[in-house]
């Protein structure tokens, strides 16, 4: 009788520690200063320093014509966890934006046309703002994403420093095609893939260094003229025909172009960028039920902020019985 007491004992113990360690574990994702940091990973490469949300600089395109209706319920939500790292690239300026961000709103000389030269001067802007920053990640995302920082930390740790990394979700199923302008008149056909920036993408410093001589500075506007495609393709053709790198699909990524309601509640926490909007004619939002109810959050980022981050002030909190 008593040995079998003592194995139960044991058992007992033997759950605590492991559910003590657990806990340990899941909570060392909060650094002192409350900043996210990764876990480790299960095998981690040799020297890999624990990446935290201040290496990565957070670009977000936008327009004037967006400022009220989608960047402040970026600024409420996801933003105000990244505050330090996120950069809003717009074409006007603007007091109330201003005022919120400081230096974090940066008003280019771009035109607000939804053209070509218009999205690449804005993408230009974003790429040398990254270089001059010195961190090791640029992230660029459009103003109707929602960016999850702990899913993002947790993907971008897993690549291997020494590697270089293009990582996003292709907007095709298939590479696409351009043609790419050569000496005496002659033209010569490039296929290559590219992560859509409607969904967001993600690139490292080593990486970034390498595509400087065509996306720094003017270069960048040359080369999507050179192509005639919009930035994002431009991105993909600079890596994989200039510099033969190669992206590195991810379905963590998300853009309102792909039926947003597929994704199970239980998946949602696991992704690194969620959308909103309207596509075939329909609204296009994440399933989710409340906090919040469709007429007051119809972007659903709102309810969705307070399922990843329930300690937010304005998320309603469940009254204890």
């Amino acid at each position: 009788m008593q040995r079998r007491l003592l194995r139960v004992l044991a058992g007992v113990l033997l759950t605590l520690l492991c559910t003590g360690l657990l806990s340990l574990r899941y909570h060392s994702r909060l650094s002192s200063q409350g900043a996210w940091v990764t876990p480790e990973p299960s095998l981690p490469s040799p020297g890999h320093p624990e990446l935290q949300i201040h290496n990565v600089f957070i670009a977000i395109k936008t327009t004037r014509a967006f400022h009220r209706s989608r960047l402040e319920l970026l600024l409420d939500t996801w933003v105000s966890r990244t505050r330090e790292q996120t950069f809003v690239f717009t074409d006007s300026p603007d007091e109330g934006l201003q005022e919120r961000l400081g230096p974090h709103l940066v008003v280019t000389n771009c035109s607000a046309e939804h053209s070509h030269p218009a999205l690449s001067c804005k993408m230009a802007a974003e790429f040398d703002a990254f270089l001059a920053s010195g961190l090791r990640w640029f992230c660029h995302v459009d103003d109707d994403n929602y960016v999850n920082p702990p899913a993002l930390l947790q993907l971008l740790a897993a690549f291997a420093p020494a590697h270089d990394v293009y990582v996003g979700r292709p907007s095709l199923n298939r590479p696409i095609h351009a043609s790419e302008p050569q000496p005496h008149n002659r033209t010569r056909l490039v296929r290559f893939w590219f992560a859509t920036g409607g969904a967001g993408f993600c690139i490292n410093r080593k990486l970034a260094l390498k595509m400087a001589p065509w996306a720094s500075g003017p270069h960048f506007m040359d080369t999507s003229a050179l192509i005639q495609l919009p930035d994002d393709c431009t991105v993909g053709y600079i890596i994989e025909c200039k510099l033969g790198g190669h992206l590195q699909p991810s379905h963590l990524f998300h853009s309102h172009l792909e039926t947003l309601q597929l994704l199970e509640t239980a998946q949602l926490p696991e992704q690194v960028t969620l959308s909103y909007g309207v596509f075939e004619g329909k609204l296009n939002v994440i399933k989710l039920q409340g906090p919040f109810s469709p007429e007051e959050d119809p972007s659903r980022f709102r309810s969705l902020h307070c399922l990843l981050f329930p300690d937010t002030p304005w998320c309603p909190q469940l009254v204890a019985r």
